[in-house]
């Protein structure tokens, strides 16, 4: 038996998700989170096979959830089950430490596959997701670091630094200091600028 924990802010997503494993008769939802803090204290104290991860999530979430699930339990098998585009984080969340990547508009068939492929010690990303790797890996914004790109992905949303600082516990000097950083690596100069370049580059949620 794969022992999984579940970790969504959305209720009926999970209980979505729990019907589906049950389904495989291999799969056992052993535990539930509803934000990154909370998975982090359950497997702080509970065992599992594999973690089943969303990327957005209140509080702590993302590429540091990730970091800090394999801080703690380097054992741990990942699966980011995200409604983000592959092509915006699967890279990111791969070499944080996930070992698979999967939209949220796959088929429950795909997900339980890719489950049993990473819970035997695999990696599972869809030939799309390779495909965009190979690709962007000569796009700008690959330079730049997990926290810009998650600077650059809520400035294009609209958040304000003081906002961003508070999402992502930093200073709002901190959040200025990555965004000029994050302007001059992609060759930038207005937060109009940045917005654009998300939109062309698909980088928005």
């Amino acid at each position: 038996m794969i022992r999984i924990l579940l970790a969504d802010d959305h209720e009926i997503v999970r209980d979505g998700l729990k019907r589906i494993l049950a389904a495989a008769g291999d799969l056992q939802v052993a535990g539930e989170a509803a934000s990154g803090d909370e998975a982090l204290a359950l497997v702080r104290t509970n065992d599992y096979d594999l973690a089943m991860l969303d990327m957005s999530m209140p509080g702590l979430s993302g590429i540091d959830l990730i970091k800090r699930l394999k801080a703690e339990k380097p054992a741990l098998r990942l699966l980011v089950l995200s409604m983000h585009g592959e092509q915006q984080y699967a890279a990111r969340a791969l070499k944080a430490g996930a070992s698979g990547y999967l939209t949220k508009d796959s088929a429950a068939a795909q997900l339980v596959g890719a489950i049993r492929k990473i819970a035997a010690g695999g990696v599972h990303i869809s030939e799309a997701a390779a495909a965009s790797l190979v690709s962007s890996a000569r796009e700008p914004h690959q330079a730049l670091s997990d926290r810009e790109f998650e600077v650059l992905r809520l400035l294009a949303s609209g958040l304000s630094p003081t906002e961003i600082g508070e999402r992502l516990h930093l200073s709002v000097k901190t959040v200025s200091t990555h965004k000029a950083r994050l302007l001059e690596k992609l060759g930038l100069h207005s937060t109009a600028d940045l917005v654009r370049y998300a939109m062309e580059n698909k980088l928005l949620p």
